[in-house]
């Protein structure tokens, strides 16, 4: 059955060849896009649905959070914000919570933070493992992720739990660990940050990782300068995540890559670091995702409407390049060309907001402005 979609103020595409139209139209056929184009010219289809003057834009794509695992954070939060720094220790924390937690109660944790993704309008997010860090719960932890979502992460390379060492954890990761996790992943992960792993260390997990067919992801760069950056583009890493302190030649092999700087703005808000300049990325002609980071630790918030909000007021970025990154960008974070963009033939995942512009999304930041949800031609908000 065809939808045709009519009452748009303007359609924000995030595709080159649409770009935005106003007084627009969408035609949906199943699962997917027919037709973009003004609504004067929409062909007919078999229902119709006025949305009375509201815009209109992909659904979000987030490329980065972490939803399985149990307990919170709450103490090391007020720590922060009474002027204890953040630091990557406070995830044995939630290691050792998550690995006394039953599946169920992982699944219903999970179950929760993916609806808020999807009342916040992501329709499309990845999921890392990482608060296990031993073989079952580093497996069972991809398996309830893979319940929600294709794009899984195996991120066992987080911090080398307590009471093992350096060398016979990394030996766990790349050979029995490995081997209980690839099945369940689509990518491999690690933090390369100081407290965490160094290059030589990382660059050992995600070659194993891509030796298993794994895709490469890297957290890059956050708390502090570092190789993580390079080390992403010499793997070809489809994302190097963070990117908080870069040098000049770090942005420069971004720039000269395909490996897209995925921003995290939620993470330094919750922890009251320094913002990524995102604007000298994009000037450098790097390509830019946004994601949320969700996590019990840093940034335990499911909102990609602050995250956009926020890349606007304290990153340099226009509301359109936010908004380009939120969708568009993520979906080249993880290498997909079927989300991301409205245009024919694409996935007919679809936001309408209450506003007749996406710039209300920084203009009014922390008000619900996302009216429905569209995901694979479905209306599911």
């Amino acid at each position: 059955m065809t939808t045709l979609i009519t009452g748009i103020a303007l359609l924000a595409t995030q595709h080159p060849e649409h770009g935005e139209i106003a007084d627009a139209a969408i035609v949906l056929d199943g699962a997917h896009i027919a037709w973009v184009g003004a609504a004067t010219s929409a062909p007919a289809a078999d229902e119709r649905i006025d949305v009375g003057g509201r815009a209109v834009i992909p659904g979000f794509v987030d490329s980065h959070a972490h939803l399985v695992f149990a307990g919170d954070r709450t103490a090391e939060f007020n720590a922060r914000m009474a002027g204890t720094p953040y630091a990557a220790g406070g995830i044995h924390t939630t290691v050792t919570a998550t690995r006394a937690a039953s599946d169920v109660r992982l699944r219903a944790n999970t179950a929760r933070l993916a609806a808020e993704l999807l009342a916040a309008g992501v329709t499309t997010f990845e999921c890392k493992s990482g608060y296990g860090l031993d073989v079952g719960t580093e497996r069972r932890s991809l398996l309830v992720a893979a319940e929600f979502t294709g794009e899984t992460t195996f991120l066992g390379a987080h911090v080398v739990p307590r009471g093992v060492s350096r060398e016979d954890y990394l030996d766990l990761l790349v050979g029995p660990m490995l081997d209980a996790c690839a099945p369940h992943a689509r990518w491999v992960d690690a933090f390369c940050e100081a407290g965490a792993f160094d290059a030589d260390e990382t660059r050992v997990v995600l070659t194993a990782g891509a030796a298993r067919g794994l895709g490469i992801r890297l957290h890059a760069n956050q708390l502090t300068a570092g190789p993580g950056a390079q080390l992403a583009v010499e793997l070809g890493a489809a994302s190097a995540d963070h990117c908080t302190h870069l040098s000049d030649a770090d942005v420069d092999a971004l720039a000269g890559s395909d490996t897209v700087a995925t921003l995290l703005p939620l993470a330094e808000f919750s922890t009251r670091s320094p913002y990524p300049d995102a604007r000298r990325l994009l000037d450098a002609g790097v390509d830019v995702a946004l994601a949320t980071d969700c996590n019990p630790g840093s940034a335990y918030s499911t909102s990609m409407p602050l995250a956009v909000a926020l890349a606007v007021r304290e990153m340099r970025m226009t509301p359109a390049e936010a908004v380009h990154a939120a969708t568009a960008g993520g979906a080249r974070a993880l290498r997909r060309k079927d989300i991301g963009a409205i245009a024919p033939g694409m996935c007919a995942d679809l936001l309408v907001l209450d506003a007749p512009s996406p710039v209300h999304l920084a203009y009014r930041p922390g008000v619900p402005i996302v009216a429905q949800v569209w995901r694979a031609g479905s209306r599911v908000m």
